[in-house]
């Protein structure tokens, strides 16, 4: 059994405008497919997206707050071997979120955020020794320093490093450029490729760890 959570969140401001990201969902997908395709049942948690698998072996479930999905995957994750928390998941949400579309004014809309939940982090606390989890970061600077640091801080097996700095990766593209680094720090990098190929680079690597444990 996997888990997998991939694409954007939307954290409502009113009923017409939101807060998101520019995920579009394509690597959590091609994930959950690379993992469905090499024999597992899997959970597919994904945000706002027109993405939609065919596979048999996966159950999409669509949410839109982080919220959502956190309900979700703590619905999912204990019966979970391996879960693998892909998506990009908001930080924050609106405070207040007003039940009719705001109106424009000549003064500054100034609007008080509030923390979502640290869903990988929450899973990380909960994780059996049976259990393997897999996160993401995406950075911006001191790329492989930040991604140790989440490795430990969230109590990751293995964490996957992309860099904004990488032309042709991360949002928006059908091509991204990875790391991996395990627990021991150790790190292998990737070429650019195509997502469904960094998916396969990704599980292959999920297995090889899980194999040794």
């Amino acid at each position: 059994n996997c888990l997998v959570t991939a694409g954007p969140t939307h954290e409502n401001i009113d009923p017409v405008r939101y807060i998101a990201n520019r995920s579009s969902g394509k690597m959590g997908m091609a994930i959950a497919e690379e993992l469905a395709s090499r024999g597992a049942i899997v959970n597919l948690i994904i945000g706002p997206s027109t993405l939609k698998t065919i596979h048999s072996n996966i159950n999409q479930i669509n949410v839109n707050t982080a919220e959502e999905m956190f309900q979700q995957v703590d619905k999912y994750f204990s019966d979970s071997e391996i879960s693998v928390f892909s998506a990009a998941v908001s930080d924050y949400k609106p405070k207040e979120v007003f039940s009719e579309k705001v109106k424009k004014s000549e003064n500054n809309w100034n609007i008080e955020l509030a923390k979502n939940k640290d869903i990988l982090l929450e899973m990380g606390v909960r994780k059996t020794k049976n259990q393997f989890v897999v996160g993401f970061a995406l950075e911006t600077e001191n790329e492989v320093e930040n991604a140790k640091k989440k490795i430990l801080s969230k109590n990751l097996d293995l964490i996957i490093l992309n860099s904004t700095k990488d032309k042709g990766a991360t949002f928006g593209y059908d091509t991204n450029k990875i790391s991996i680094i395990d627990k021991d720090f150790n790190i292998k990098q990737f070429q650019l490729k195509e997502k469904t190929e960094v998916a396969k680079d990704i599980v292959s690597s999920i297995v090889k760890f899980t194999s040794k444990s």
